[in-house]
């Protein structure tokens, strides 16, 4: 299978403690991947390792067969959620999602007010983000990360917050997703989520990879 991410012995320290110690991992396209440890176990660290974030101490990360830090300074066509979503407090999500899809200047607004009723949110909603509830905000997170149609997500405890059925609505777009040959990185508590979803785990303890397990499916 092809590889869309290749982290080569790649450790980072803050000052006396060490967050990620030796990681070696690959990941191959069009699966989506569960990585698992406890609080401070280094998941979020090798996230924003990936992303371009953080500055790794040694070894390598490549994105679809680029360096980070190096050949590309962050991930390329990616949708990211790292801890919580940064929005303007003042704004409605549209006008969050408008924003934000002005920079890259990929997508309009008939995709935006598609990707919020695929989340589930309102898109003529007028309500500020200041005023969403957790689970808005993250439904907002999950429309921002995939709006314009990346070949890869990263997504740091996307089910936060959310109740029930938005549990139920994000694990049908992850799957959808994966069917388009999307790769998901997923970090999440919930054991239930990895097992519906990942075709494989990683699990990471005091910075170090100690146990991948694959699924069938």
């Amino acid at each position: 299978m092809e590889k869309m991410i290749e982290i080569s012995h790649v450790s980072k320290s803050f000052q006396t403690y060490r967050a990620l110690d030796d990681i070696s991992l690959d990941i191959e396209k069009g699966k989506i991947y569960g990585i698992i440890g406890r609080n401070g176990s280094g998941k979020t660290v090798l996230f924003k390792c990936i992303c371009g974030f953080l500055k790794t101490d040694s070894g390598e990360i490549k994105v679809d067969g680029k360096t980070i830090g190096k050949e590309i300074e962050a991930p390329q066509n990616a949708g990211i959620i790292i801890e919580n979503p940064g929005f303007l407090p003042a704004y409605s999500g549209c006008q969050n999602l408008k924003f934000l899809a002005d920079i890259n200047k990929k997508i309009g607004k008939r995709e935006i007010r598609d990707v919020l009723e695929k989340v589930g949110l309102d898109p003529t909603m007028k309500k500020p983000v200041g005023k969403y509830s957790l689970g808005m905000r993250q439904r907002l997170g999950i429309a921002q990360a995939i709006m314009e149609n990346p070949s890869l997500l990263i997504l740091d405890e996307p089910m936060n917050g959310l109740d029930y059925q938005g549990v139920k609505d994000v694990r049908k777009i992850l799957l959808d997703l994966k069917a388009e040959g999307k790769t998901i990185l997923l970090a999440s508590h919930n054991r239930e989520d990895i097992a519906f979803l990942c075709d494989e785990t990683v699990h990471i303890d005091h910075g170090k990879l100690v146990e991948r397990e694959a699924y069938e499916v």
